[in-house]
């Protein structure tokens, strides 16, 4: 057993040695890599420190000799909310700038140096501002969000990622079914186009880039952006402002549910009352009331979510013309009334002198002759006494059967007669607003079609 347990050993030495020999040729070689390593980081850390040894952050590059070219473009990551009451929208973008600095040329074994962002704060960087930015924020969590690189013939690419809250004015007249062009306008704040200018960098056409489901709109439609430069003049210069605009298309089926469509119910509402009997004073008085009052809701809460413009907007005009029917509804039912009220009166008068028949006045019959009585039967003053009464009393039976005989006015039906206003009401009211739907609609929503093809085509 010794023996055996003694060869086994042996064997198990002699299959261990290349296995231990292997291990270390490994470990040689991976701590010849580190030294490599070590050895990159030694070069750059020297090649930096002689680049910054001479270098002068404040002097733009070539100074004296030609103009710096600053290439830009610009990468949307989200877009939105926008501010109807405050004409401003809020962008989070990645904002990329190029330029060469000579200063920073550089011969090594890589030929582009990811730099840390500490470095931005050693080296001249553009004094880029946002023209018609209210407020902007540079992220610094958990880290300040800012990429730089070196190429090795001093080309710079700086990345930071902004949220910029920016200026975007609103033409309202065709709101809710209106289309606005937000813009994003920046440039050099101090250096003027014979010092600095800029540039897109990939052309106009796509420099600007929106991410797929970078939207953050509840109420638009990003339809579109396009990019351009325009040149300003001002006392100290001409200025190079690169322009980005972003197109948009309000949503309006919100605006259909909240205030087109109760308006519109409104004024079907008040338009029932011409249907109403027009005695029925209480029920026509609530209809044309709280219509009224229901139409002065809606037009007040509309403008809650606008900016105090000081000219009408498209809905403004609808919930006025809307007003003014449910409005005429309740004039109409107080003129129904009045003459209802006249006609009735009359017509109930000559009723009631027909059934009751006035006493004659005792002096209007003096003045007759006396041979002629108020039947037109002649008599003699020489009859007796009792002759003169029962003539009297035949003619008075007379009188009365023949205003029992003679038709007499119905009352009632002349009361509960159809108005011809409200005749004329039911069909003329529901056409004018039909009228006014058909051209409303129709204008408004061309318009708005013709803005979405011309930015589509421009895009």
């Amino acid at each position: 057993m010794n023996q055996h347990s003694v060869s086994r050993t042996s064997i198990m030495a002699r299959l261990a040695f290349p296995v231990l020999l292997l291990l270390g040729f490994q470990k040689s070689r991976f701590c010849l890599a580190l030294d490599a390593a070590a050895n990159d980081s030694t070069v750059f850390t020297r090649i930096l420190d002689g680049l910054l040894d001479n270098y002068d952050y404040r002097l733009r590059p070539g100074l004296g000799e030609n103009v710096t070219e600053i290439k830009t473009n610009i990468f949307v990551t989200s877009f939105g909310p926008v501010s109807d009451t405050e004409m401003e929208y809020t962008i989070d973008v990645f904002f990329r700038q190029s330029w060469k600095d000579e200063r920073l040329c550089f011969k090594g074994p890589m030929e582009m140096l990811p730099l840390n962002n500490l470095l931005a704060s050693k080296i001249w960087t553009p004094d880029t501002f946002f023209l018609n930015g209210k407020k902007s924020i540079a992220h610094n969590m958990t880290t300040p969000n800012k990429l730089l690189r070196l190429q090795d013939d001093g080309t710079l690419l700086y990345t930071m990622r902004l949220t910029i809250s920016a200026e975007c004015p609103m033409q309202l007249e065709d709101f809710p079914m209106d289309a606005h062009a937000c813009p994003l306008k920046f440039g050099s704040y101090a250096y003027p186009v014979s010092e600095v200018v800029y540039t897109w960098t990939k052309g106009a056409a796509t420099s600007v880039v929106v991410a797929e489901d970078g939207s953050r709109l509840n109420q638009y439609h990003l339809i579109g952006q396009t990019a351009g430069t325009e040149d300003i003049h001002t006392s100290r210069g001409q200025y190079t402002v690169m322009m980005a605009h972003f197109y948009l298309k309000r949503k309006i089926g919100y605006f259909v549910i909240q205030t087109y469509m109760p308006c519109f119910m409104t004024v079907i509402l008040s338009q029932v009352s011409f249907w109403l009997n027009r005695e029925s004073v209480p029920a026509r008085t609530v209809f044309g009331v709280t219509t009224v009052l229901t139409m002065t809701t809606l037009s007040i809460s509309a403008r809650n979510s606008l900016p105090k413009v000081a000219y009408a907007t498209a809905m403004d005009w609808f919930i006025a013309v809307c007003y003014a029917f449910v409005f005429s509804a309740l004039i109409e039912f107080a003129t129904v009334n009045y003459f209802t009220k006249r006609s009735w009166a009359w017509d109930g008068k000559k009723a009631m002198e027909a059934q009751h028949p006035k006493k004659r006045d005792p002096l209007v019959l003096s003045k007759k002759p006396n041979n002629v009585c108020s039947a037109g039967v002649n008599y003699t003053p020489n009859l007796t006494k009792d002759v003169s009464v029962s003539t009297i009393s035949n003619t008075a039976s007379v009188q009365l059967r023949a205003a029992a005989e003679t038709k007499v006015p119905d009352a009632k039906k002349t009361y509960n007669s159809v108005s011809k206003i409200d005749k004329m009401s039911r069909i003329v009211f529901p056409v004018l607003f039909g009228t006014f739907n058909l051209v409303y609609w129709a204008t408004y929503l061309n318009r708005e079609s013709v803005v979405v093809k011309g930015v589509v085509t421009s895009t």
